[in-house]
């Protein structure tokens, strides 16, 4: 067992520009839980995966849908690409806080070279009034050179502007399936120590799953641990470090009692907040209303 020394990173302590700072702030305290933890409602699985995701309620192909379930559901924010951005947030500028995705590919090629090309700018978000952009960063591909240095170009501006980075910290490639996978605790706690390493303000991981075979795989010494859910969230939030705040990705749509367990292991784990997307829109409009204030609930529970 890990000993619970792990603590959520404070605002006021971070080593951040003033502009980031406020912006931060405002996702913060002024919007969501409003208690120093974040919920956004990410809607940028339109380029990612394509279509398919809205099969589920094609009333949510419409990005009408997911404003105003951030709106009234009082998210602290929306993630979505540029396209979306310019089309719709204009009807609810001020009231729903953006985050701009900077950055994206589409699911028709393999991830052997996972590698997502810049859609955006930092100065686009500033333009369209964003408090963070969005970054994915694939640890582990062999892309990953010009990635980094792509993000390189991203972090330089963001510090000019004074804009939060939220990076996307998602392993990929063969080498990473061949030491325990993907969703791995070796992959997601690296990715974690990645984004930290290289200027995240704030980095979005997935809960790393256990699979005896697969830990059999990683590297030394995690092909040994044997830690629960709680503990191995702990560990990816330790090793994000006390100056960068962590986001819990929900990935596929769950039963309402798993979701709730993951806003809660992740809260208790030390995560600064969550970033549920398919979780919530694909579900009719009063359920997601009515499961987003169970989970706002367990968030503002936190200390």
């Amino acid at each position: 067992m890990m000993e619970d020394t792990v603590r959520r990173p404070r605002l006021d302590e971070m080593a951040l520009s003033t502009g980031k700072k406020t912006r931060l702030h405002r996702l913060l305290y002024d919007h969501g839980p409003g208690n120093g933890t974040m919920l956004l409602l990410p809607i940028d699985q339109g380029l990612e995966h394509g279509p398919v995701d809205f099969f589920t309620n094609p009333q949510s192909a419409d990005p009408e849908y997911q404003f105003r379930l951030a709106k009234e559901g009082g998210y602290s924010g929306i993630a979505l690409h540029i396209g979306l951005a310019e089309k719709y947030l204009h009807a609810y500028a001020g009231e729903v806080p953006l985050v701009l995705k900077i950055n994206g590919k589409t699911a028709i090629p393999s991830d052997r070279m996972a590698f997502s090309a810049q859609t955006a700018t930092v100065e686009d978000a500033v333009r369209l009034g964003a408090d963070a952009i969005g970054y994915t960063l694939y640890a582990g591909s062999p892309a990953q050179a010009d990635d980094i240095n792509q993000f390189m170009r991203v972090r330089a501006d963001a510090e000019r502007f004074g804009m939060p980075i939220i990076v996307w910290a998602y392993p990929r490639g063969e080498a990473v399936e061949a030491k325990g996978g993907r969703d791995g605790l070796y992959a997601i706690d690296y990715a974690a120590r990645v984004a930290t390493e290289l200027g995240a303000d704030v980095v979005k991981l997935n809960v790393p799953e256990y699979d005896d075979e697969k830990m059999k795989q990683s590297p030394k010494p995690y092909n040994t641990l044997k830690l629960n859910h709680l503990d191995t969230m702990r560990k990816v939030v330790a090793s994000a470090g006390n100056q960068t705040m962590v986001l819990v990705s929900g990935g596929s749509k769950i039963s309402d009692d798993d979701l709730l367990e993951k806003a809660r292991i992740s809260m208790e784990g030390g995560a600064t907040g969550l970033i549920f997307g398919r979780n919530m829109w694909q579900r009719e409009f009063h359920d997601a209303l009515e499961i987003t204030a169970r989970i706002k609930d367990i968030m503002r529970q936190v200390s």
